[in-house]
């Protein structure tokens, strides 16, 4: 067994040597990074992301009983420190002598951090230096180290839209008044845009009122330590950084729960683990790594469980990998009975193992014969209620009626939010879905206006309508007594992007008595379960 091992490694080395060589000789910037280097780092965890953004925002920091903190600052004559058991953060706005014109070029706008990334890609293409953030949609901007100046951003807008492209545009903002942090301790008051945080025990309480307008405080114990720092939209970030495997720790039971078998919560837990190692680069443009959020994984600091600390354990620095790279782990609540391609909500590179899967274990419905593409065959489908892994939960099959106004109202938000010229329609007259996925999943939708026909395509979709839980949904027509039309029903199955793996459909699997590496092979076919080293990379960048 030893021999075998030692052989399949160095075929492993010699593949991706070859393969390094090959692209140096070729020119071209293809680099393995090894996911090991990375595992054996602190992770850095934005677990407050838009701290400033009103004046009544506090967070309070406590040490635990017994404990004592550690706040370390920069001073004009290098660093100082003090020591406490409490620090209370606010936010003072302070007026500037003068107006700031604050301007960014956006070049396009996104629901999901994946289309963000593909479209980045196609500027850089083009020659054009971007970064991917996050103010409140996913968005691509003109790097601004390398765009500083407004003649050279209203060059920039100019020439691409000589190429007609219209969804460009300079975002301007008029600042009056800049979020400044402070604190007071021993009568005096400390103003810092950067606060680094340790305790004596290595865990740190946190209760914050943040962008609420309630009194009401969340309090919540994180390891490890914390750092206040300005972020790029002219407020601070509060990071947690953390050991993955304690991060994992405060993720499994938020996203799947603490009861399930525990074949499930191991196949989270391996999940969650190559989710975050593949995903560190998602916010490079305000210093940290990964939200604690839905837009990445849901993270609550040492709000644990034992069931679910041991599945982490039980599978301690284990990934998923396609060909030894680690995959994109992602996955949903509920998928509606099928799982859908990379590219029914995403652009980009075809990931194999992001396939439509059927979800369950019998012979319910055969997708190479009958494609969920035809509106006939989809409406078959979604009319089936039994047989499927999530049979029985709320979320497999919905319904709901939607008005006209209220269709016409959330299309104008959404149009709106993305500074759009089509949020001056004010009348709908037909809605449509005009292609599908072979798993069935809306890939375009039509809404004819008083302003012409708008066109929505993948997972823009669940932004543009308030109601569907899924993009997997038929639409009938609702019309009033004098045959006019007074709005849709939404009828559809499933809740999230349904790309990869169901929890709801793992919980059904290990309850049969699925092992955690059976679970996720039948939602990523192909894949691996291994143990990190060094033949393991994140993919050639």
């Amino acid at each position: 067994m030893l021999g075998k091992t030692s052989k399949k490694y160095s075929l492993k080395k010699l593949s991706q040597n070859t393969i390094f060589i090959i692209a140096l000789l070729l020119g071209l910037n293809v680099i393995p990074v090894k996911a090991m280097a990375e595992y054996n780092k602190l992770l850095k965890i934005g677990i407050i992301q838009r701290f400033g953004a009103k004046a009544t925002d506090k967070i309070i920091i406590k040490a635990t009983p017994g404990d004592k903190l550690t706040l370390r600052f920069k001073t004009p004559g290098g660093e100082d420190t003090l020591t406490t058991e409490k620090v209370e953060l606010k936010i003072k706005m302070r007026p500037l002598e003068e107006p700031i014109l604050k301007e960014r070029l956006i070049l396009s706008s996104h629901r999901s951090y994946e289309n963000a990334e593909e479209d980045a890609q196609f500027w850089k293409n083009k020659g054009i230096e971007v970064e991917v953030a996050q103010p409140d949609r996913w968005k691509v901007w003109a790097k601004r180290e390398v765009y500083k100046t407004p003649l050279l951003r209203r060059w920039l807008l100019e020439s691409i839209q000589a190429h007609s492209n219209t969804n460009v545009y300079l975002d301007l903002e008029t600042l009056k008044q800049r979020p400044t942090a402070y604190w007071n301790m021993n009568g005096y008051i400390y103003h810092r845009h950067e606060l680094y945080i340790t305790a004596g025990k290595d865990e740190i309480i946190i209760s914050n009122q943040f962008n609420q307008d309630t009194a009401t405080l969340e309090e919540r114990r994180y390891a490890g330590s914390l750092k206040l720092e300005p972020n790029a939209y002219g407020t601070y970030t509060l990071v947690n950084n953390v050991p993955i495997e304690t991060y994992i720790r405060g993720v499994v039971p938020h996203e799947l729960g603490a009861w399930p078998p525990k074949a499930s919560l191991e196949a989270q837990s391996i999940l969650a683990r190559t989710y975050a190692l593949r995903n560190l680069h998602r916010f490079v443009v305000d210093n940290y790594e990964l939200c604690a959020d839905t837009h990445c994984q849901v993270y609550k600091g040492l709000d644990v469980y034992p069931e679910t600390d041991t599945a982490v354990t039980a599978t301690r620095g284990k990934v998923l990998t396609y060909k030894d790279e680690l995959i994109d782990a992602v996955y949903f609540a509920v998928s509606g009975g099928v799982t859908a391609d990379f590219n029914d909500l995403w652009n980009g590179t075809e990931r194999p193992y992001l396939r439509p899967v059927i979800d369950g274990v019998n012979n319910i419905w055969d997708l190479s014969r009958n494609s969920l593409a035809y509106e006939q065959n989809f409406r078959k489908f979604m009319s089936l209620k039994k047989g499927f892994n999530e049979e029985g939960w709320r979320e497999f099959r919905w319904q709901e009626a939607v008005s006209l106004p209220d269709i016409v109202g959330y299309l104008k938000s959404y149009f709106q939010k993305k500074k759009s010229p089509f949020a001056q329609f004010e009348i709908i007259k037909k809605v449509e879905v005009t292609e599908r996925s072979l798993a069935g999943r809306v890939l375009k939708m039509t809404v004819e206006t008083d302003r012409g026909i708008i066109e929505l395509n993948k997972d823009e979709v669940q932004n543009a309508f308030w109601v569907p839980w899924s993009t997997l949904f038929y639409l009938d027509p609702i019309y009033k007594p004098d045959q006019t039309l007074w709005g849709y029903t939404f009828v559809g199955g499933g809740l999230g992007h349904g790309v990869g793996l169901s929890q709801k459909g793992s919980i059904k699997l290990a309850e049969l008595g699925w092992s955690s590496e059976g679970i996720l092979g039948f939602y990523f076919p192909g894949t691996e379960v291994q143990s990190l080293n060094e033949s393991v990379t994140f993919g050639q960048e």
